[in-house]
């Protein structure tokens, strides 16, 4: 009876996956972000310099949490095994074309991200501790006024990234400790939860200092690795580009007559996997973007900072990876190559020798093991959205008790049925951001409207609430107190979008 329910769950978990993950989700990821795209009029392009001039000012936050501290936290979440053994997978079963579509998805996801990042912060709440709260389920909530469907996220949420996510991080690490340096699991699983219990019950606040330090350290490291693979290899990179756009476009396949589920298996994988790793539009992210003081004073101030954490994670890290893959030549981007992590493992081997996959071991760690941290702070302003002031703190404990026990087991044991079910629960939670933010995108392009028109005219933008009729009653005066608009003309702003 047990084994018979046993399969029937799995069962049913996997075709949901497939139903929202093969045949509704990934087109209605990319189709709201061509129509983002289009709405802003091509805000990942117009205001791509801009987005890095915001990067030079971004650790002015105050005594709270800086946009930089909330970029380093999405990032953390953002930068996993994924970007690892999530290209060596799209390259394995897609050929190397998977990049480009994978390159594809980011760039519509970058606007994606702007929108739920900037209604993120519209509807962030002051949380009294110089830090702020919010996300899709805030949004959802007050902009929506409706609170079951933001239940419904934050439970999803929390099912995903709070518990069983963790426990897949925590088992990738495991793994690489093992494999690489001979570690028992066990001793694995008691060091992570030695390393993570401080910082978790440190706050949001501790999160955000851990991820500030470690995320650009392990991102800097691993990008010097592949521009020295790509230097030793310089005058294979031309051909390396080709491959990948022939395979793109089925050119290389052409005379086999089989162009047409080749194209299809490279965007499929390519727009499967960009997804799955840079999350635009998951509702993920905008968790963290709530978070931050911005500078400039206004909510498009952070969705232009998350906008770039997408290019970061996807159209720099994950190009990284698959550069290192395609350049060690035609039989590691093949079939008869190792999957996954080994993928990787064996190519950055073949170029520097068998201490790359010490490093790619270490890599996974770092990587993982940030993403344990902010899949926890993810987690965190959920349970205290759901669990109200009175309770949240004592919700708040059993909830950290629960992330360290699925560290624990996640070190030692790999639950297949349960990641099935996060995935699921993942693909909901997506779903029901999408929604809500495609209903809300007239709010986020009139905020990006408002930021455009102050930039333009040379002042610094500030957000009023009261220039948003839609607004009015929704936004938290403590976090957002009203502006006289005329304090923005006394700002000078030199420099226009580009």
């Amino acid at each position: 009876m047990d084994t018979s329910f046993s399969d029937l769950f799995t069962s049913l978990v996997s075709a949901g996956n497939g139903l929202i993950w093969g045949s509704v989700l990934i087109y209605l990821l990319i189709g709201a972000g061509l129509l983002f795209t289009v709405m802003t009029r091509g805000v990942q392009f117009r205001y791509f310099g801009h987005m890095f001039k915001l990067l030079r000012r971004s650790r002015e936050g105050g005594e709270g949490i800086s946009s930089f501290q909330a970029l380093s936290t999405s990032l953390a979440a953002r930068v996993g095994t994924g970007n690892l053994a999530g290209v060596a997978v799209a390259i394995y079963f897609g050929g190397p074309g998977a990049v480009f579509w994978m390159w594809m998805t980011a760039v519509v996801g970058m606007s994606t991200s702007f929108v739920e990042s900037t209604l993120a912060q519209a509807y962030k709440v002051n949380h009294g501790d110089q830090t702020f709260r919010g996300g899709p389920a805030y949004y959802i909530e007050r902009g929506l006024g409706s609170r079951w469907l933001a239940t419904a996220f934050s439970v999803c949420l929390i099912i995903a990234f709070g518990l069983a996510f963790n426990s897949v991080q925590a088992n990738s690490i495991a793994l690489a400790m093992e494999q690489a340096f001979e570690v028992p699991p066990w001793m694995v699983g008691i060091a992570l939860v030695a390393v993570v219990t401080p910082i978790i019950f440190g706050g949001l606040k501790s999160i955000a200092k851990v991820a500030e330090l470690i995320v650009p350290l392990m991102a800097v490291l691993y990008l010097a690795l592949a521009l020295v693979v790509v230097a030793m290899n310089a005058p294979e990179l031309p051909g390396a580009i080709m491959t990948i756009l022939r395979s793109a476009f089925g050119i290389e396949q052409a005379a086999g007559g089989a162009v047409g589920y080749a194209v299809a298996q490279a965007m499929m994988q390519g727009i499967k996997r960009g997804l799955f790793s840079n999350e635009a539009g998951m509702g993920s992210a905008p968790n963290a973007a709530a978070t931050a003081s911005t500078k400039p004073n206004h909510p498009a101030a952070q969705g232009f900072i998350q906008m770039l954490g997408v290019f970061l994670d996807t159209l720099v890290i994950c190009t990284a990876t698959a550069a290192i893959i395609i350049i060690s030549g035609p039989m590691m981007a093949s079939g008869d190559s190792p999957n996954g992590i080994q993928l990787t493992q064996a190519a950055l081997s073949s170029h520097v020798g068998d201490w790359g996959g010490m490093f790619i071991a270490i890599a996974i760690l770092l990587f993982a093991f940030t993403s344990v941290i902010a899949n926890y702070s993810y987690g965190e302003s959920n349970i205290e959205y759901l669990a109200g002031p009175r309770r949240a703190r004592t919700v708040v404990f059993i909830y950290r008790l629960a992330v360290l026990a699925m560290v624990m087991i996640g070190s030692v044991s790999s639950l297949k049925a349960i990641w099935g079910f996060a995935d699921l629960s993942m693909g909901m939670m997506a779903l029901i951001n999408l929604v809500a933010i495609l209903l809300l995108s007239p709010l986020a392009v009139a905020l990006f409207k408002d930021y455009d028109r102050q930039l333009r005219a040379g002042v610094e933008p500030v957000f009023d609430p009261r220039r948003f009729p839609k607004l009015a009653g929704k936004v938290d005066p403590n976090a957002w107190p009203e502006r006289d608009a005329s304090l923005a003309a006394d700002t000078p702003k030199s420099g226009k979008a580009n």
